[in-house]
């Protein structure tokens, strides 16, 4: 079957210009957005198409199946991230689609070893563990749950005193060297936000640090910004961000497989050999774990646009406060399953693709229902497609971030661009 296939499209970055401030309150725009880039398309009738499409979604149909989806761990090479592929392609075909599903063969390093404890001024081990909660019936399945992790993290043992680095961007870094304070040889504890993750370990690393601890602070994502889980949406204690830290600048996808699929066969980098992968160890940590680690440190107080909201005076250090930290991963291919599926009218491709993965069994990226939903209702409900509509379902996205299942599509069916 001769498949075609937008390619995703690239992100855009906006930059401001200084301006002088202004004394009147500006003026209030109202856009009325619609969902397509074609200009040509007539706003207000796309608008009504749109709305009568979105009235045929099944409010039980989106929590049922992303319930169901859910229930257990499902990232890359769990065997609930292959029945989820099963499960999506089953309810493609029930719908009238042509569905398949696509198999890759990707790196994805699973942790072994994760210690984080402070040694100096005094001793505290990181707990690295998030709580069972009678709210969430998930948070108590254990069995192929991943820890708290950072994928694509080095392999590391390393002991050094602690700095802290506010978001760990290049401008903190002139923050500090305002202040005389180098990082060479010491571990960067960093927190979230800022700028995407993998920034912080890639800079890090560049000025000679040689670990990196990246923790949420409440201020950004906490009890600062409201009710925490499970009575509201924020980051509780214990919780901890997941993702990747790969080298997405760089390129994103399999780190071994730069620029093509990562099928059966492919030639592959050896992972020493691979240059996405970070040259430092990272840790993801709950602002609970953090929070002893940055009330020992000591040197000059924080900026105040450094500090957060956690109950100490924020100092950068370094020191006195030292830490050891180890990782040590599994690194190993594992198999991720794409499930997609078409309808033909005419040959325009129509992409369609959120993702289905998660890292523990949490479905909030999952923005599984929405498009499932959508797609079912519109046969049922005499609507036809002038298009050839491609609905994907990406994997790996959330616990590695790295853009896998849409870059290595993209990058195996690279002949699709061309329509």
């Amino acid at each position: 079957m001769n498949l075609r296939r937008y390619a995703s499209l690239p992100l855009l970055v906006l930059m401001g210009c200084a301006t002088p401030p202004s004394t009147t309150a500006p003026a209030v725009t109202t856009v009325n957005a619609i969902s397509t880039l074609d200009a040509a398309f007539d706003a207000e009738a796309q608008g009504k198409l749109e709305q009568q499409f979105d009235s045929y979604l099944n409010r039980e149909n989106l929590r049922d199946w992303m319930k169901h989806m859910s229930s257990r761990p499902h990232h890359v090479g769990s065997p609930w991230s292959k029945q989820n592929a099963e499960f999506i392609a089953a309810k493609f075909e029930a719908w009238g689609y042509d569905a398949e599903i696509e198999q890759f063969d990707v790196l994805l390093p699973i942790p072994k070893v994760r210690v984080l404890e402070m040694v100096e001024p005094e001793k505290f081990t990181a707990a690295l563990r998030e709580p069972e909660l009678e709210a969430d019936a998930s948070s108590v399945v254990r069995e192929n749950l991943l820890p708290g992790y950072n994928a694509f993290s080095a392999d590391g043992d390393v002991t050094a005193e602690l700095v802290y680095v506010n978001y760990g961007i290049p401008a903190d870094y002139e923050v500090l060297e305002r202040h005389g304070i180098d990082v060479k040889g010491k571990i960067i504890i960093a927190r979230y936000g800022g700028s995407w993750r993998g920034i912080k370990p890639k800079v890090a690393y560049e000025k000679g640090a040689i670990g990196c601890i990246i923790y949420s602070d409440p201020k950004d994502d906490g009890y600062f910004r409201g009710d925490v889980y499970p009575e509201g949406s924020y980051r509780m204690a214990h919780g901890v961000q997941r993702g990747s830290v790969v080298d997405m600048p760089m390129f994103p996808g399999d780190p071994l497989t730069p620029g093509y699929g990562a099928v059966d066969g492919a030639e592959r980098l050896d992972i020493e050999d691979a240059p996405t992968i970070m040259k430092i160890p990272v840790l993801p940590i709950s602002y609970a774990d953090a929070q002893p680690l940055l009330e020992a440190i000591e040197g000059p107080v924080a900026p105040d646009h450094w500090k957060g909201a956690l109950p100490i005076t924020y100092h950068i250090g370094p020191g006195p406060a030292k830490v050891h930290l180890k990782l040590e991963f599994e690194w190993k291919l594992r198999t991720a399953y794409n499930p997609w599926s078409l309808s033909w009218k005419r040959p325009v491709p129509s992409v369609n693709s959120p993702r289905q993965d998660g890292a523990p069994s949490g479905p909030s990226s999952m923005q599984a229902g929405t498009l499932k939903s959508r797609v079912s209702s519109a046969p049922q409900n005499g609507w036809s497609t002038t298009r050839k509509n491609s609905m994907k379902r990406w994997w790996s996205t959330l616990i590695l971030t790295a853009l896998h299942g849409d870059s290595l599509e993209s990058a195996d069916h690279i002949h699709w661009r061309s329509l």
